[in-house]
Protein backbone atom coordinates (compact mmCIF):
# COMPACT_ATOMS: atom_id res chain seq x y z
CA UNK A 1 0.00 0.00 0.00
CA UNK A 2 2.74 2.55 0.73
CA UNK A 3 4.45 1.71 -2.24
CA UNK A 4 1.26 2.05 -4.19
CA UNK A 5 0.56 5.37 -2.25
CA UNK A 6 4.00 6.18 -3.49
CA UNK A 7 3.63 5.85 -6.66
CA UNK A 8 0.20 7.74 -6.95
CA UNK A 9 1.80 10.90 -5.38
CA UNK A 10 4.77 11.05 -7.44
CA UNK A 11 2.69 10.97 -10.40
CA UNK A 12 0.64 13.39 -9.41
CA UNK A 13 3.57 15.44 -9.02
CA UNK A 14 4.85 15.14 -12.22
CA UNK A 15 1.05 16.11 -13.35
CA UNK A 16 1.74 19.39 -11.42
CA UNK A 17 5.40 19.90 -12.81
CA UNK A 18 4.06 19.29 -16.37
CA UNK A 19 1.39 21.61 -16.09
CA UNK A 20 4.25 24.72 -15.30
CA UNK A 21 2.38 25.30 -11.85
CA UNK A 22 4.79 24.30 -9.29
CA UNK A 23 5.10 26.72 -6.52
CA UNK A 24 8.51 26.41 -5.56
CA UNK A 25 10.04 28.51 -2.33
CA UNK A 26 12.40 30.56 -2.60
CA UNK A 27 14.45 30.87 0.98
CA UNK A 28 15.11 34.61 2.39
CA UNK A 29 18.11 35.13 4.49
CA UNK A 30 17.25 38.44 6.26
CA UNK A 31 14.50 40.42 7.63
CA UNK A 32 10.41 41.08 5.72
CA UNK A 33 11.27 44.39 4.58
CA UNK A 34 11.37 45.99 0.75
CA UNK A 35 14.81 45.01 0.38
CA UNK A 36 15.45 40.78 0.87
CA UNK A 37 18.64 38.73 0.83
CA UNK A 38 18.17 35.52 -0.49
CA UNK A 39 19.72 32.52 0.55
CA UNK A 40 21.38 30.45 -3.08
CA UNK A 41 20.81 32.70 -5.08
CA UNK A 42 22.70 32.27 -8.40
CA UNK A 43 23.22 35.25 -9.94
CA UNK A 44 25.09 38.49 -9.72
CA UNK A 45 23.08 41.51 -8.13
CA UNK A 46 23.29 44.37 -10.65
CA UNK A 47 25.05 47.83 -9.06
CA UNK A 48 22.02 49.51 -8.90
CA UNK A 49 20.36 47.86 -5.86
CA UNK A 50 23.31 47.09 -3.59
CA UNK A 51 20.76 46.58 -0.56
CA UNK A 52 20.09 43.29 -2.57
CA UNK A 53 16.88 41.99 -4.12
CA UNK A 54 13.63 44.74 -4.14
CA UNK A 55 10.36 42.76 -2.42
CA UNK A 56 6.93 42.99 -3.91
CA UNK A 57 4.93 40.36 -3.14
CA UNK A 58 4.39 40.56 0.63
CA UNK A 59 0.96 41.07 2.70
CA UNK A 60 3.60 43.92 4.65
CA UNK A 61 1.43 46.23 3.20
CA UNK A 62 2.55 49.09 5.88
CA UNK A 63 5.90 47.86 6.51
CA UNK A 64 5.62 46.90 10.23
CA UNK A 65 6.93 43.31 10.05
CA UNK A 66 10.31 44.88 10.84
CA UNK A 67 9.50 48.15 12.29
CA UNK A 68 11.52 48.78 15.57
CA UNK A 69 8.83 49.54 17.72
CA UNK A 70 6.79 46.27 17.17
CA UNK A 71 9.98 44.23 17.09
CA UNK A 72 11.02 45.65 20.61
CA UNK A 73 6.93 45.04 21.86
CA UNK A 74 7.72 41.55 20.89
CA UNK A 75 11.02 40.86 22.62
CA UNK A 76 9.86 42.79 25.88
CA UNK A 77 6.44 40.63 25.33
CA UNK A 78 8.70 37.25 25.54
CA UNK A 79 10.83 37.99 27.96
CA UNK A 80 7.41 39.06 30.53
CA UNK A 81 4.86 36.52 29.48
CA UNK A 82 7.62 33.57 28.31
CA UNK A 83 7.68 31.63 24.89
CA UNK A 84 3.93 30.28 25.20
CA UNK A 85 1.00 29.38 27.39
CA UNK A 86 1.47 25.14 26.16
CA UNK A 87 -2.49 25.48 27.00
CA UNK A 88 -5.90 26.52 24.71
CA UNK A 89 -7.68 29.49 26.13
CA UNK A 90 -10.71 28.00 28.52
CA UNK A 91 -7.63 25.87 30.67
CA UNK A 92 -4.95 28.28 31.45
CA UNK A 93 -4.26 29.54 28.18
CA UNK A 94 -5.23 33.18 28.60
CA UNK A 95 -2.94 35.93 29.95
CA UNK A 96 -3.76 39.50 30.47
CA UNK A 97 -2.19 40.66 26.73
CA UNK A 98 -4.71 38.59 25.12
CA UNK A 99 -7.53 40.34 27.12
CA UNK A 100 -5.76 43.49 26.43
CA UNK A 101 -5.11 43.06 22.79
CA UNK A 102 -9.15 41.58 22.03
CA UNK A 103 -10.10 44.41 23.69
CA UNK A 104 -8.02 46.97 21.72
CA UNK A 105 -8.96 45.03 18.06
CA UNK A 106 -13.11 45.58 19.46
CA UNK A 107 -11.93 49.35 19.89
CA UNK A 108 -10.00 49.55 16.44
CA UNK A 109 -13.13 48.11 14.54
CA UNK A 110 -15.92 50.11 17.23
CA UNK A 111 -17.00 47.00 17.89
CA UNK A 112 -18.66 45.22 21.00
CA UNK A 113 -15.65 42.24 21.48
CA UNK A 114 -13.04 40.71 19.63
CA UNK A 115 -11.67 36.96 20.06
CA UNK A 116 -8.24 35.87 18.55
CA UNK A 117 -7.41 32.49 16.63
CA UNK A 118 -3.94 31.16 15.66
CA UNK A 119 -4.92 32.65 11.98
CA UNK A 120 -7.63 33.93 9.99
CA UNK A 121 -7.70 30.88 8.83
CA UNK A 122 -9.13 29.12 11.65
CA UNK A 123 -11.62 32.25 12.55
CA UNK A 124 -13.31 31.70 9.00
CA UNK A 125 -13.30 27.99 9.75
CA UNK A 126 -14.59 28.73 13.32
CA UNK A 127 -17.26 30.53 12.91
CA UNK A 128 -19.94 29.50 10.83
CA UNK A 129 -20.59 26.43 11.92
CA UNK A 130 -20.85 27.65 15.70
CA UNK A 131 -23.06 30.53 14.44
CA UNK A 132 -25.38 28.87 11.27
CA UNK A 133 -27.78 25.62 11.68
CA UNK A 134 -29.89 23.56 8.90
CA UNK A 135 -32.81 25.82 9.48
CA UNK A 136 -30.57 29.10 7.99
CA UNK A 137 -29.11 30.41 4.81
CA UNK A 138 -25.33 31.82 4.27
CA UNK A 139 -24.60 33.36 0.62
CA UNK A 140 -20.70 33.48 -0.38
CA UNK A 141 -19.30 35.57 -3.36
CA UNK A 142 -17.87 32.95 -5.73
CA UNK A 143 -14.32 34.42 -5.50
CA UNK A 144 -14.21 34.11 -1.91
CA UNK A 145 -10.97 33.19 -0.06
CA UNK A 146 -10.46 29.48 0.32
CA UNK A 147 -10.49 29.72 4.20
CA UNK A 148 -14.50 31.45 3.87
CA UNK A 149 -15.06 28.00 1.25
CA UNK A 150 -13.88 25.77 3.78
CA UNK A 151 -15.65 27.27 6.62
CA UNK A 152 -18.80 27.31 4.94
CA UNK A 153 -18.46 23.65 3.99
CA UNK A 154 -18.15 23.11 7.33
CA UNK A 155 -21.75 24.28 8.43
CA UNK A 156 -24.51 22.66 7.91
CA UNK A 157 -26.64 25.62 6.95
CA UNK A 158 -28.39 26.26 3.45
CA UNK A 159 -25.12 27.22 0.80
CA UNK A 160 -25.80 29.68 -1.58
CA UNK A 161 -23.11 30.95 -4.54
CA UNK A 162 -23.42 33.94 -6.12
CA UNK A 163 -21.80 35.61 -9.18
CA UNK A 164 -18.28 37.94 -8.30
CA UNK A 165 -19.89 41.11 -7.26
CA UNK A 166 -22.59 40.59 -9.00
CA UNK A 167 -25.33 42.55 -7.26
CA UNK A 168 -28.57 40.95 -9.40
CA UNK A 169 -27.47 37.54 -8.86
CA UNK A 170 -27.12 38.06 -4.94
CA UNK A 171 -30.53 39.65 -4.92
CA UNK A 172 -31.81 36.95 -6.41
CA UNK A 173 -30.52 34.69 -4.30
CA UNK A 174 -31.40 36.42 -1.27
CA UNK A 175 -34.85 35.88 -2.39
CA UNK A 176 -34.69 32.78 -2.71
CA UNK A 177 -33.50 32.60 0.56
CA UNK A 178 -35.96 34.15 2.55
CA UNK A 179 -37.45 30.31 3.60
CA UNK A 180 -34.91 30.23 5.90
CA UNK A 181 -34.48 31.68 9.33
CA UNK A 182 -31.39 33.52 9.27
CA UNK A 183 -29.46 34.44 6.75
CA UNK A 184 -26.02 35.72 6.06
CA UNK A 185 -23.76 36.85 3.24
CA UNK A 186 -20.23 36.71 3.37
CA UNK A 187 -17.70 38.35 1.29
CA UNK A 188 -13.65 39.29 1.24
CA UNK A 189 -13.76 43.01 1.64
CA UNK A 190 -10.96 43.15 -0.39
CA UNK A 191 -10.11 40.20 -3.07
CA UNK A 192 -6.41 39.03 -2.71
CA UNK A 193 -5.97 37.33 -6.35
CA UNK A 194 -7.57 40.32 -8.04
CA UNK A 195 -7.46 43.39 -6.36
CA UNK A 196 -11.29 44.67 -6.53
CA UNK A 197 -12.87 45.87 -3.41
CA UNK A 198 -16.57 44.26 -2.17
CA UNK A 199 -19.35 46.42 -3.40
CA UNK A 200 -20.43 46.76 0.41
CA UNK A 201 -22.64 49.55 0.06
CA UNK A 202 -24.66 47.96 -2.09
CA UNK A 203 -24.37 44.26 -0.55
CA UNK A 204 -25.74 46.21 2.83
CA UNK A 205 -28.87 47.81 0.97
CA UNK A 206 -29.95 44.55 -0.06
CA UNK A 207 -29.28 42.88 2.81
CA UNK A 208 -31.51 45.41 4.76
CA UNK A 209 -33.81 44.84 2.40
CA UNK A 210 -33.97 41.55 2.63
CA UNK A 211 -33.39 40.99 6.55
CA UNK A 212 -29.87 39.72 6.33
CA UNK A 213 -26.71 40.16 8.10
CA UNK A 214 -23.69 40.91 6.36
CA UNK A 215 -19.73 38.98 6.97
CA UNK A 216 -16.53 40.37 5.63
CA UNK A 217 -13.31 39.12 5.81
CA UNK A 218 -10.50 42.01 5.96
CA UNK A 219 -7.41 40.30 6.16
CA UNK A 220 -6.38 42.37 2.77
CA UNK A 221 -7.91 45.77 3.88
CA UNK A 222 -7.61 45.91 8.03
CA UNK A 223 -4.61 48.68 8.29
CA UNK A 224 -4.94 50.43 5.14
CA UNK A 225 -8.28 51.06 3.75
CA UNK A 226 -10.48 53.62 4.69
CA UNK A 227 -9.03 57.10 6.38
CA UNK A 228 -8.23 55.64 9.55
CA UNK A 229 -6.99 51.84 7.96
CA UNK A 230 -10.25 50.45 9.94
CA UNK A 231 -10.93 48.50 6.16
CA UNK A 232 -13.62 48.70 3.29
CA UNK A 233 -16.53 48.91 5.62
CA UNK A 234 -14.45 52.49 7.13
CA UNK A 235 -13.78 53.31 3.39
CA UNK A 236 -17.22 52.37 1.97
CA UNK A 237 -19.31 53.98 5.14
CA UNK A 238 -21.06 51.06 5.97
CA UNK A 239 -19.03 50.55 9.52
CA UNK A 240 -22.48 50.80 11.42
CA UNK A 241 -24.48 47.58 8.81
CA UNK A 242 -21.37 45.07 8.59
CA UNK A 243 -22.57 43.00 11.95
CA UNK A 244 -18.91 40.73 11.57
CA UNK A 245 -15.19 41.10 10.79
CA UNK A 246 -12.57 38.69 10.60
CA UNK A 247 -9.48 39.47 9.92
CA UNK A 248 -5.80 38.98 10.61
CA UNK A 249 -2.55 39.90 12.72
CA UNK A 250 -0.25 38.42 9.52
CA UNK A 251 -0.61 41.08 7.21
CA UNK A 252 -0.59 44.64 7.97
CA UNK A 253 -0.55 44.31 11.79
CA UNK A 254 2.64 43.10 11.96
CA UNK A 255 3.13 40.02 9.92
CA UNK A 256 3.83 37.67 12.39
CA UNK A 257 0.35 35.20 13.05
CA UNK A 258 -3.06 34.95 14.25
CA UNK A 259 -6.65 36.18 13.35
CA UNK A 260 -9.49 37.46 15.35
CA UNK A 261 -13.26 38.26 14.85
CA UNK A 262 -14.81 41.01 16.34
CA UNK A 263 -18.64 41.76 16.77
CA UNK A 264 -21.53 41.63 18.93
CA UNK A 265 -20.63 40.71 22.08
CA UNK A 266 -23.22 37.42 22.47
CA UNK A 267 -21.75 36.03 19.15
CA UNK A 268 -17.69 36.41 20.65
CA UNK A 269 -19.15 35.15 23.34
CA UNK A 270 -20.61 32.02 21.26
CA UNK A 271 -17.59 31.57 19.93
CA UNK A 272 -15.71 31.13 23.00
CA UNK A 273 -17.71 28.11 24.25
CA UNK A 274 -18.36 26.34 20.51
CA UNK A 275 -15.92 27.20 17.89
CA UNK A 276 -13.79 24.47 17.61
CA UNK A 277 -10.32 26.04 16.02
CA UNK A 278 -10.53 28.10 19.39
CA UNK A 279 -11.23 25.36 21.89
CA UNK A 280 -8.46 23.15 20.34
CA UNK A 281 -5.88 25.42 19.32
CA UNK A 282 -3.05 26.91 21.60
CA UNK A 283 -3.54 30.68 22.59
CA UNK A 284 -0.99 33.10 20.25
CA UNK A 285 2.37 33.06 21.43
CA UNK A 286 3.08 36.02 23.75
CA UNK A 287 5.74 37.78 20.80
CA UNK A 288 2.91 37.76 18.67
CA UNK A 289 0.50 39.15 20.72
CA UNK A 290 3.11 41.99 21.72
CA UNK A 291 4.21 42.68 17.82
CA UNK A 292 -0.02 42.81 16.56
CA UNK A 293 -0.75 44.86 19.98
CA UNK A 294 2.05 47.53 18.73
CA UNK A 295 0.74 47.90 15.46
CA UNK A 296 -2.34 49.12 16.27
CA UNK A 297 -0.90 51.59 18.35
CA UNK A 298 0.96 52.88 15.84
CA UNK A 299 -2.00 52.48 13.43
CA UNK A 300 -4.47 53.92 15.84
CA UNK A 301 -1.88 56.87 16.92
CA UNK A 302 -2.00 58.16 13.29
CA UNK A 303 -3.27 56.96 10.01
CA UNK A 304 -0.09 58.55 8.32
CA UNK A 305 1.33 55.39 7.21
CA UNK A 306 -2.35 54.20 6.20
CA UNK A 307 -2.60 57.08 4.26
CA UNK A 308 0.68 56.70 2.13
CA UNK A 309 -0.81 53.84 0.58
CA UNK A 310 -2.73 55.73 -1.79
CA UNK A 311 -0.06 57.58 -3.48
CA UNK A 312 2.39 54.76 -3.92
CA UNK A 313 -0.11 52.32 -5.32
CA UNK A 314 -1.87 55.04 -8.05
CA UNK A 315 2.01 55.89 -9.21
CA UNK A 316 2.84 52.11 -9.76
CA UNK A 317 -0.91 51.08 -11.36
CA UNK A 318 -0.62 54.27 -13.40
CA UNK A 319 3.32 53.79 -14.77
CA UNK A 320 2.27 49.74 -15.80
CA UNK A 321 -0.92 51.10 -17.47
CA UNK A 322 1.04 53.27 -19.45
CA UNK A 323 3.32 50.49 -20.25
CA UNK A 324 0.69 48.64 -21.85
CA UNK A 325 0.56 46.04 -19.07
CA UNK A 326 -3.41 45.06 -17.92
CA UNK A 327 -3.76 45.57 -14.03
CA UNK A 328 -6.97 43.91 -12.30
CA UNK A 329 -8.46 46.01 -9.41
CA UNK A 330 -8.80 49.45 -8.54
CA UNK A 331 -7.66 51.32 -5.87
CA UNK A 332 -5.72 48.40 -4.04
CA UNK A 333 -2.29 47.87 -3.06
CA UNK A 334 -3.04 44.16 -4.59
CA UNK A 335 -2.05 45.16 -8.63
CA UNK A 336 -2.28 42.05 -10.30
CA UNK A 337 -0.23 41.62 -13.85
CA UNK A 338 -2.92 39.47 -16.07
CA UNK A 339 -0.76 37.27 -17.96
CA UNK A 340 -3.67 34.70 -18.88
CA UNK A 341 -0.92 31.65 -19.56
CA UNK A 342 0.53 29.96 -16.05
CA UNK A 343 3.82 29.47 -17.85
CA UNK A 344 4.32 32.99 -18.82
CA UNK A 345 3.83 34.33 -15.53
CA UNK A 346 6.02 31.48 -14.06
CA UNK A 347 9.30 32.28 -16.87
CA UNK A 348 8.10 36.22 -16.45
CA UNK A 349 8.19 35.97 -12.54
CA UNK A 350 11.08 34.15 -12.86
CA UNK A 351 13.35 36.62 -14.96
CA UNK A 352 12.17 39.52 -12.59
CA UNK A 353 14.33 37.88 -9.92
CA UNK A 354 17.43 38.01 -12.21
CA UNK A 355 16.68 41.85 -12.62
CA UNK A 356 16.64 41.90 -8.69
CA UNK A 357 12.49 41.81 -8.12
CA UNK A 358 11.68 39.59 -6.42
CA UNK A 359 7.34 38.86 -7.85
CA UNK A 360 5.64 35.52 -7.53
CA UNK A 361 3.38 33.96 -10.85
CA UNK A 362 0.13 32.60 -9.80
CA UNK A 363 -1.82 30.29 -11.45
CA UNK A 364 -4.80 27.19 -11.27
CA UNK A 365 -5.27 26.03 -9.25
CA UNK A 366 -4.99 29.34 -6.67
CA UNK A 367 -6.48 31.11 -9.69
CA UNK A 368 -9.22 30.10 -12.45
CA UNK A 369 -7.41 28.59 -15.76
CA UNK A 370 -5.76 30.92 -18.44
CA UNK A 371 -6.46 33.85 -15.82
CA UNK A 372 -2.53 33.10 -14.70
CA UNK A 373 -0.75 36.92 -13.01
CA UNK A 374 2.10 37.87 -11.20
CA UNK A 375 0.23 39.51 -8.32
CA UNK A 376 2.43 42.84 -7.49
CA UNK A 377 2.03 43.87 -3.59
CA UNK A 378 2.69 47.97 -3.04
CA UNK A 379 4.07 48.89 0.69
CA UNK A 380 4.24 52.41 2.81
CA UNK A 381 7.84 50.93 2.98
CA UNK A 382 8.41 51.33 -0.86
CA UNK A 383 9.82 54.48 -1.92
CA UNK A 384 9.09 55.93 -5.82
CA UNK A 385 12.73 54.88 -6.85
CA UNK A 386 12.09 51.22 -5.99
CA UNK A 387 8.66 51.54 -7.78
CA UNK A 388 9.99 52.80 -10.59
CA UNK A 389 13.10 50.00 -11.05
CA UNK A 390 9.97 47.62 -11.08
CA UNK A 391 7.99 48.71 -13.48
CA UNK A 392 11.30 49.38 -15.60
CA UNK A 393 12.08 45.93 -14.81
CA UNK A 394 8.25 44.37 -16.21
CA UNK A 395 8.79 46.66 -18.97
CA UNK A 396 11.68 44.80 -20.07
CA UNK A 397 10.59 41.29 -19.28
CA UNK A 398 7.07 41.65 -20.68
CA UNK A 399 9.32 42.85 -24.20
CA UNK A 400 11.62 39.80 -23.82
CA UNK A 401 8.46 37.50 -23.29
CA UNK A 402 5.87 39.05 -25.96
CA UNK A 403 3.57 40.16 -23.58
CA UNK A 404 4.05 43.31 -24.43
CA UNK A 405 4.60 44.87 -27.91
Amino acid sequence: AAAELRRRLENELEDIRGAGTWKSERVIASRQGPHLRLAGVGFSLPLYLPAGILNFCANNYLGLSSHPEVIRAAVEALEKFGAGLSSVRFICGTQSIHKDLEEKIARFHQREDAILYASCFDANAGIFEALLTPEDAVLSDELNHASIIDGIRLCKANKYRYKHMDMQDLEAKLQDAQKHRLRLVATDGAFSMDGDIAPLREICQLAQKYDALVFIDECHATGFLGPNGRGTDELLGVMDKVTIINSTLGKALGGAAGGYTTGPKPLIDLLRQRSRPYLFSNSLPPAVVGCASKALDLLMESNAIAQSMAAKTQRFRSKMMAAGFTISGKDHPICPVMLGDARLAAVMAEDMLNRGIYVIGFSYPVVPKGKARIRVQISAVHSDEDIDRCVEAFTEVGRKHGALP
